[in-house]
């Protein structure tokens, strides 16, 4: 597979130069109509992108990555997309409807050379792998250039920021690559003032006795095992934003697995479940989240679980993307609810 993988590629890649090269000039619009930019520069996790036309045949590799790409209104310059997890919001279902699936879990080489892509968009380096879509050395090396969500390798953006910051970025940087500027810029002005408007929680949040609030994000449950939000991943941000303070902010990942004594042990003031349900796997779904807290001798016990002291979330939106903002929306409501914030 691997061998037949690497022959096909060039095949892929002249199809690809063959469609973008022999476009109509009307190709060369943006979204909005207006002519699009010939040219575009720019840096995405330490590789140097140069594009002298707007992509015509972008795939991406993730439901993270469609989806942004889906609220630029790039469906048609796209020629595939990959890796759903969850279903489609109903604010983009017509336009991802035009969008070919060119696998449904991670794709391959293979299947990434038979969309004849121009560019690749990712939510992490971790689907350019030589096993997955192909490493961005390779995709180079045969004129594709790849992008990678600034969120994945905040140390290589110059810019720095927040990883809220870095999101907005990538649909500044999209909007350049595409001729959508004037649509992305809108986005990220909507998307930093939804931020502002959660962290109006922050000077008022408070737990019982005057103290900063506590919280553990329940992101999945895996084998009877809690996996949680460590310090690397979007929740610890998000709490930073609203004012409380993710307890397991002292391991240093995304979403480590731990026990149900340490979370005990921590006592948060209240709990967020990211509810998985479309996802469809064993302990995914809010209900079964909220059966493994009750049923647990000790986490039961908890005040946060006796009193029902639990929002829920779509858990998808935990993760960065184009949709977090509303998960952070629901976290500052779910708050004012519980009384930690005015």
């Amino acid at each position: 597979m691997r061998h037949r993988t690497r022959i096909g590629i060039p095949l892929a890649l002249a199809l690809a130069l063959a469609t973008t090269g022999c476009s109509a000039p009307a190709g060369d619009r943006t979204p909005e109509g207006g002519p699009a930019a010939r040219s575009a520069a720019l840096g995405s996790c330490g590789r140097e992108l140069s594009f002298e036309r707007p992509p015509q045949r972008a795939v991406a590799l993730d439901q993270a990555s469609t989806e942004t790409l889906l609220e630029l209104g790039l469906q048609d310059r796209m020629a595939g997309t990959a890796n759903l997890k969850t279903k489609i919001p109903a604010q983009y279902q017509d336009a991802y409807a035009k969008v070919p699936v060119i696998a449904p879990k991670i794709a391959t080489a293979e299947q990434l050379r038979a969309a004849a892509p121009d560019f690749v968009v990712a939510g992490s380096t971790d689907l350019y792998t030589k096993d997955r879509a192909g490493t961005r050395e390779e995709l180079a090396a045969l004129g594709v250039p790849t992008f990678v969500s600034a969120v994945d390798c905040p140390q290589q953006n110059e810019a720095g920021g927040s990883p809220f910051e870095l999101l907005f970025s990538d649909y500044e940087q999209l909007g350049k690559v595409f001729g959508s500027e004037e649509r992305a810029g809108r986005l990220a002005r909507e998307q930093r003032a939804a931020v502002a408007k959660a962290g109006e929680n922050a000077a008022g949040a408070t737990a019982r006795g005057g103290r900063q609030p506590t919280v553990v994000y329940l992101y999945s449950v895996f084998n009877g095992m809690p996996y949680v939000a460590g310090r690397t991943g979007l929740p610890s941000e998000m709490s930073r934003i609203v004012g409380a303070k993710n307890v397991f902010d002292d391991v240093a990942e995304d979403w480590p697995e731990v026990s149900w004594e340490e979370v005990a042990r921590r006592d948060p003031d209240f709990i967020v479940i990211g509810d998985l349900s479309e996802r469809g796997r064993p302990g995914d779904s809010a209900a079964e989240k909220r059966g493994a807290l009750a049923g647990d001798p000790l986490v039961s016990r908890l005040a946060a679980v006796r009193e029902n002291r639990i929002i829920e979330v779509p858990g998808i939106e935990l993760d960065p993307s184009v949709r977090s903002v509303h998960a952070l929306g629901l976290l500052a409501a779910g708050m004012k609810d519980l009384g930690h914030a005015g």
